[in-house]
């Protein structure tokens, strides 16, 4: 039966990678093609970019509730379809010289629509025992489109505005068209009435075991820090290594991409779901080399940092991701609980992108923001670790 689920990688595994990969591309290069457009038209202040970023995360926030419940009432593939399509729209826009928040946000849009039914398709299709190594492929496969797609955007967009679009709305699409083709028709059978309170409910239900609070709270503040991290370095790179280009700081971010990808590879041995505890001491770790990242300014050992930061995040990130989908899958549905956790996550970016919008628009030095940003990661990660029961070796069951 197509839609069995199944203890091993099977071609449609391999689709829902390749369109995960093409639409991450995009999102990617479409962002630093934004940053180009706006260095171009005008001088922005270092506030410009992380609001830029902000205008991407509201649509994952207001439209927690309803997505998803849409991505488990109707076939996934079909909803990563129709996100697709909307994401290459608000690429158009771009092309209209509409505002790049208002361009940015709808590509939002289509993102969070997206993203309860990429999560929630796996635990559909393999079992607990690949769940972790299908998420491993998938972390590793949107790094590495992170990677390429911030390159090769970055670098497009410079030499032309107009290829750099076109080569976007064209990944938007072959991606729609590649989830098209994916053979799995499970519906949970969630109706959108009562959005809400039911929402509010499955929030509350899915709260109540430690390790989902967890799982919840442990990939928010990852998305949290990287996000900061991320923009943060588009300020931290020409005070401090004199790098200028938009290519140049892209191609430093290789060095984080690269080393979340490994980390990404390396969880199904280090870290099973069944020893879930071991994650936070990957966390502790990437807190405490950001700090240290802020201290250098030799690029190549910046890089070195960096690596380790993505290695560690890696390490951490894809064993809770993998946690919150099997609890959801057992409880709440696997889209809800995807939405629930891209609730919780984006709410935990906007918050940290709109702090550091406000701080970087005052003039903090961002070697001393760098190093409060590592000192939270570890304090957040004491808190949001706390009670979290001792590791047996066994699957849990909540």
């Amino acid at each position: 039966m197509e839609n069995k689920i199944s203890n091993k990688m099977n071609n449609n595994i391999y689709r829902v990678l390749a369109t995960q990969f093409l639409t991450a591309f995009a999102d990617n290069a479409v962002l630093f093609t934004a940053i180009t457009i706006i260095m171009q038209q005008v001088e922005p202040g270092n506030w410009y970019v992380p609001a830029l970023q902000a205008s991407f995360l509201v649509a994952f926030v207001l439209l927690a509730p309803w997505v998803g419940r849409l991505a488990d009432s109707r076939p996934k593939p079909r909803v990563l379809f129709g996100a697709n399509i909307v994401k290459a729209f608000g690429a158009g826009l771009l092309f209209l010289n509409i505002e790049p928040f208002i361009a940015y946000a709808i590509i939002g849009l289509g993102a969070a629509a997206y993203s309860p039914a990429k999560y929630g398709i796996l635990p559909e299709m393999v079992g607990e025992n690949t769940l972790v190594k299908a998420n491993g492929w998938i972390e590793g496969s949107t790094i590495l489109a992170i990677l390429s797609g911030t390159v090769i955007g970055a670098a497009l967009s410079e030499h032309s505005i107009n290829i750099a679009l076109f080569t976007v709305i064209a990944l938007y699409i072959i991606s729609a068209l590649i989830a098209l083709s994916i053979r799995h028709t499970v519906i949970v059978g969630t109706k959108m009435e009562n959005a809400l309170s039911s929402f509010h409910t499955q929030m509350k239900g899915l709260l109540t075991t430690p390790r989902a609070r967890f799982s919840t709270l442990g990939v928010s503040l990852f998305w949290a820090a990287a996000t900061v991290l991320r923009v943060l370095l588009i300020a931290w790179a020409p005070a401090v290594l004199f790098i200028y280009s938009t290519t140049d700081i892209a191609m430093l971010t290789m060095a984080v991409a690269i080393g979340i990808a490994c980390g990404s590879l390396l969880v199904p041995r280090l870290i099973p779901l069944a020893y879930l505890r071991r994650a936070r001491l990957a966390a502790y770790a990437m807190g405490i080399v950001i700090i240290l990242l802020a201290t250098v300014d030799d690029i190549w050992v910046a890089r070195f940092a960096l690596f380790l930061a993505g290695t560690c995040g890696g390490l951490f990130v894809v064993p809770i991701n993998a946690a919150l989908q099997e609890i959801g899958h057992k409880s709440i549905g696997s889209g809800g609980a995807v939405a629930i956790q891209n609730f919780f996550e984006n709410l935990a970016m906007l918050t940290a992108t709109g702090i550091y919008t406000i701080v970087a628009g005052i003039g903090v030095d961002p070697v001393i923001t760098m190093m409060w940003l590592g000192a939270l990661v570890i304090i957040a990660t004491v808190i949001v670790s706390w009670r979290l029961p001792e590791d047996t070796g066994e699957l849990f069951n909540n």
